[in-house]
């Protein structure tokens, strides 16, 4: 698990030992399964949202723009982190990553994880003109801007978590090399470090409470403001459309954000025990957001009728029947 260096007398570790979730051991069978189960939905869920969302010419609006995006990213989210807790469930060797595999997960999650956060800001800033500025909605939010609201997304994402990436892989790890988590994440990762992990966490606290926060707050604005403009609405159908669109991505918000609040500001906190809030925001938020914003939109439940198999049509006045 270990090799030793030509300068040096310290051993680098090559290689991590991922301990998994609290409980999982004692009926690795079981948790295989479910997991699966989570995994396959989630997966299924996802892309099936996003091929209705990308064929159905009905759905062309930016929120189902900014949805497929979020769809994509449920779907790639889930799969960097669930196949190797199933493969830790499977045999010991399953556990097992290595130092640049590990490095891999890190980046690919936080990379997938931040670009969610600023997309959900982004999609609470076009619910925020959908409802509030109408008569300026079609032109503030055209097609070349939702291309590049999405894109600068992507790229803030990846900066970011590059920066944090080579933070944590900078410092020496000279063992033990046993991560008392599920994944590779930053604080059980920079509890393993030989170096001083003062700046690290200071860096992540930044990010939690500039970042994420920061983001958190433009969303909460938003929908304050939203709930004033709904509550002007006349009619009783257009209140509660509107609701029932901005309360679905709401509810995903707060699943998405609430268990990293937790986790980030409290670094030393982490262990086996810890990973119960990720699984929150890397599992089953993922899973649950294509039924979120399905089951509640009249729209994209059309659409999937129409991609799933068109209804049959009936036949003409006068026809004999068959």
């Amino acid at each position: 698990m270990a090799m030793e260096t030509e300068d040096s007398n310290q051993t680098v570790v090559s290689h991590f030992f991922l301990e998994g979730l609290m409980y999982t051991a004692e009926h690795p069978g079981l948790f295989f399964l479910l997991f699966l189960f989570i995994y396959s939905i989630t997966v299924t869920g996802n892309l099936l949202v996003l091929v209705t969302v990308g064929s159905d010419p009905h759905l062309c609006s930016p929120m189902y723009h900014f949805l497929g995006h979020l769809s994509f990213l449920d779907a790639c989210l889930s799969s960097v982190t669930v196949p190797k807790v199933m493969a830790g469930l499977l045999a010991l060797e399953g556990k097992v990553i290595s130092f640049e595999g590990c490095a891999v997960q890190l980046y690919c999650f936080h990379f997938l994880a931040s670009t969610e956060c600023f997309l959900y800001t982004v999609m609470a800033y076009d619910r925020y003109l959908a409802i509030c500025q109408p008569l300026h909605y079609p032109v503030a939010m055209n097609r070349r801007m939702c291309a590049g609201l999405a894109g600068i997304t992507w790229a803030i994402g990846a900066l970011h978590s590059a920066v944090h990436t080579s933070l944590t892989f900078h410092l020496l790890y000279c063992g033990p090399h046993h991560i008392a988590y599920f994944f590779c994440d930053i604080p059980p990762v920079l509890k393993l470090a030989c170096a001083d992990t003062t700046t690290n966490e200071l860096v992540m606290l930044a990010n939690v409470g500039i970042v994420a926060a920061g983001c958190l707050i433009l969303i909460l604005v938003s929908y304050v403001l939203i709930a004033r403009a709904v509550l002007r609405i006349r009619t009783a159908e257009g209140r509660q459309r509107a609701f029932s669109t901005c309360t679905s991505h709401l509810a995903v918000v707060l699943l998405y954000y609430m268990p990293p609040v937790c986790i980030y500001l409290q670094p030393r906190s982490s262990g086996t025990g810890a990973g119960g809030p990720a699984v929150f925001y890397a599992i089953v938020t993922p899973v649950l957001n294509p039924f979120i914003y399905t089951l509640r939109n009249k729209e994209v439940k059309r659409a999937l009728r129409r991609l799933l198999g068109p209804s049959p049509r009936k036949p003409p006045a006068g026809s004999p029947l068959p």
